[in-house]
């Protein structure tokens, strides 16, 4: 093949879109992963419809998921019995194009030009190819693709073939390919699943002359899954079993033309009757609409998530790039339904088995909340719906009462294997409470606090006191839990779990006597649904008022727990390159022993409850934990350029930051073709708006403190809070506010009061 060259490295960075010149090479597997759509529900990896060399030909339904039994050598009371994974389900977009009977294939013939993009801004992935078959007959071929944001079971295609200098047969063939598989893991437990075989067996295909519906169940799961594919095209199609064919005679400059209608439809999503059905009339209302009205709804639905969500920054093309495509994919990415979630590498892969971590809480909620509320709070409703799982975990775990959320997960079972860093992640109850209270404080949304919220906190809450115990000093401690930081396990009283435990149940107790107080009929349900004793709520108060808080007065610092000062530091120095990540390299055990941190731990209880601590404690903490951890976590860096940022280490903040906001694009991981970082993705947001504008919100309010880094000219974003879209801009002359909508919102700048109102609705601020 005569090929052009080069892909997105060889493209000037384009604020809007990601584009490639070259289909095939090297880095073909990253741009599946790359190119990949979704709506949050259908996720379609970047491979061509023609097929080809993929690295891995994957289409995904965010929780459809099959299950298999996980099998230990040595066996223990209370270990997870039970992994879920989301399955590669077939793959629909398959077309083939015959030119005079020869097959087009991009290493076969000339490829004459080339070019692939995918517009943030339309939601569409757009190629155009010009290729010369074997015998010199010349084509151009235009497709387009989308998954439908507006449409949760709808993706279609667009294919346009043009003779260029022949007249003759051209044939454009489509099916639904059901002999997929999943990724094995192999030797890295991030990439893929430990699947023993097909999950998928197939019920019926019904086929006419428009499409195909094909019905399959999973084998241990029980789910029904239908996919189906609808056409329109100008000539008939004539069938050969599963492929329709599609075929014209062409003039030189004619052109056919076929629309691909596809739906996929399970019975997670609706009762086993009403799925055939549904993907039937998916299919007919997207075809009736016709592809171009389905690309206008897209444009639509994307100007209204632009509009509040885009963070702008002037002075680096390639940063620009890199925030717009992170905040695009987690729209790709994130359920909306309540009853999905996002996964660690979205609907893009197949990595850490499409599981739900407290990633979401931490990281991607917070994007949400402040960008797309309604979102937010149906990752909040997902939470909720997993409570009656909750609290089966809790009484595996020896809990008499209340709930224990899973370290990884997608139907609410605890699919890690590993409990040492798996189900010890206790803090993962205090995680999904700090993102409740958070939610309150941004929206005001009492009602759900009532309905559903409350009783999330009180039922997490109790964990901490079943857990927990005073110790002779009467102190009251949290003892063999883990962290966030995967290198350090099974340990007494870890920083951040005690911290976040603090806020917990303060939370929970001013939660229970508010909803008294105020909503005392949805207080009584509550409680008597749980079994809530005022005892409880007292029980709460004594423990965060004794939580021990380890810290170390010879160096200042606040210990990562009991005994992390005592073990030996590890040997950085002596540590090759080729020897990081180290779960990879190293024995768990040898990395426990040691004084290392794979991520921030510490420093993500600094950035979370920023008010506990001072800047002194916060800076002599980051300079600490910064030369022992290894960021081997896409979760660190982010987090600890925020707090970069506050301490005033500000070279340091925009490297780290720069290490997030581009991860995926550049593939500083190397892992990103198993699919995207979400939580990174995240995090690159939160460095914009926690980490340079030093944005706040915490129960005294809401408060910015702006910097611009050096080599910006300006930058800009919106949040929501509090009914209001408050729009910030930073440039060398100061911070200006705008509000946006809304009626009035009281914050605070750098110590300073400011009110904005719809009859005062911007103010310009010098620069500190």
């Amino acid at each position: 093949m005569e090929n052009v060259i080069d892909v997105i490295d060889a493209v000037p960075a384009e604020p809007w879109q990601i584009r490639e010149t070259a289909p095939l090479g090297p880095r073909a597997f990253l741009h599946e992963t790359l190119f990949a759509l979704g709506n949050g529900y259908i996720g379609l990896r970047g491979t061509h419809e023609e097929g080809g060399a993929a690295g891995l030909e994957g289409s995904y339904l965010n929780g459809f998921y099959e299950n298999e039994a996980i099998h230990y050598p040595e066996n223990a009371y209370g270990l997870a019995r039970t992994n879920e994974f989301m399955l590669n389900v077939p793959n629909a977009k398959c077309i083939a194009l015959t030119v005079e009977g020869e097959r087009f294939v991009f290493d076969a013939g000339k490829l004459l030009a080339y070019e692939r993009s995918l517009d943030f801004r339309k939601g569409v992935l757009e190629r155009t190819v010009e290729w010369e078959s074997p015998q010199g007959h010349r084509v151009r071929i235009d497709s387009r693709r989308l998954v439908c944001f507006g449409r949760k079971h709808v993706a279609a295609i667009e294919y346009r073939v043009t003779a260029l200098n022949f007249a003759g047969r051209v044939e454009i063939a489509s099916r639904i390919d059901s002999e997929v598989t999943n990724l094995q893991a192999g030797d890295d437990p991030r990439v893929g699943s430990a699947v023993t075989g097909p999950a998928l067996s197939t019920l019926s295909r019904e086929a006419d002359g428009e499409g195909e519906l094909l019905l399959q169940r999973t084998r241990n799961s029980g789910f029904l899954l239908a996919t189906g594919m609808r056409h329109v095209c100008a000539t008939a199609s004539a069938g050969r079993g599963a492929v329709h064919a599609f075929g014209a005679s062409l003039r030189e400059g004619e052109a056919l033309t076929l629309h691909k209608f596809i739906a996929y439809v399970s019975s997670r999503d609706v009762a086993e009757d009403e799925v055939p059905r549904l993907a039937r009339e998916e299919m007919a209302r997207a075809a009736q609409d016709g592809f171009a009205h389905l690309v206008a709804e897209q444009g639509v639905y994307l100007d209204r998530f632009w509009r509040e969500a885009d963070v702008q920054i002037e002075g680096d093309d390639a940063l620009q790039q890199g925030v717009r495509f992170n905040q695009y994919h987690l729209l790709q990415s994130v359920g909306r339904d309540g009853r999905t979630n996002i996964a660690a590498k979205g609907v893009t892969g197949e990595g850490y088995e499409g599981h739900y971590f407290w990633d979401t809480e931490i990281y991607v909620f917070p994007f949400f909340l402040f960008s797309r509320p309604e979102i937010a709070r149906a990752l909040l409703q997902y939470r909720y719906n997993g409570l009656p799982k909750a609290r089966e975990r809790a009484r595996q775990m020896s809990h008499a009462t209340g709930a224990l959320y899973p370290w990884r997960t997608i139907a609410g079972e605890e699919c890690s294997a590993y409990y040492p860093a798996g189900t010890a992640q206790y803090h993962i109850n205090a995680d999904v409470a700090y993102s409740i209270r958070l939610y309150l404080l941004a929206t005001g949304d009492f009602d759900f606090i009532a309905q559903y919220g409350a009783e999330i906190v009180m039922e997490t809450a109790r964990i901490w006191t079943g857990i927990g115990s005073y110790d002779r000093e009467g102190r009251f401690c949290i003892n063999e839990v883990t962290g966030p930081d995967e290198y350090t396990a099974l340990v007494n009283n870890n920083y951040y779990t005690n911290a976040m435990a603090r806020m917990h149940m303060r939370f929970a107790a001013d939660m229970a006597e508010r909803l008294r107080a105020e909503r005392p009929a949805d207080f009584a349900r509550v409680a008597g649904a749980i079994g809530l004793e005022d005892s409880e709520i007292a029980a709460w108060r004594s423990a965060s008022a004794a939580m021990r808080l380890p810290y170390d007065e010879a160096l200042g610092i606040h210990e990562q727990d009991d005994s992390f000062l005592s073990k030996k530091p590890w040997d950085f120095a002596g540590t090759p390159k080729d020897k990081y990540p180290l779960l990879l390299h190293y024995h768990p055990l040898v990395i426990y022993r040691h004084q290392v941190c794979k991520q921030a731990d510490v420093v993500l209880a600094l950035l979370l409850l920023s008010d506990e601590f001072s800047l002194d404690d916060k800076r002599r903490d980051f300079d600490f934990y910064e030369r022992v951890t290894t960021h081997d976590s896409s979760l660190s860096s982010c987090i600890f350029s925020m707090v970069a940022n506050e301490v005033g280490y500000a070279d340091k903040a925009y490297h780290y930051f720069m290490e997030t906001a581009r991860l995926d694009l550049d593939n500083t991981h190397a892992n990103t073709e198993y699919g995207v970082h979400t939580a990174a993705m995240a995090g690159t947001w939160l460095g914009v708006a926690y980490g340079f504008a030093g944005m706040r919100l915490t129960g005294s309010g809401l408060r910015f403190a702006p910097a611009l880094p050096g080599k910006w000219t300006s930058y800009r974003f919106q949040v929501h809070v509090q009914g209001a879209l408050l729009a910030v801009s930073v440039d060398a002359a100061g911070v200006h506010y705008k509000l946006a909508d809304g009626e009035s919102l009281a914050f605070t700048h750098h110590g300073t009061a400011v009110q904005l109102t719809r009859a005062n609705p911007d103010i310009r601020l010098e620069a500190a």
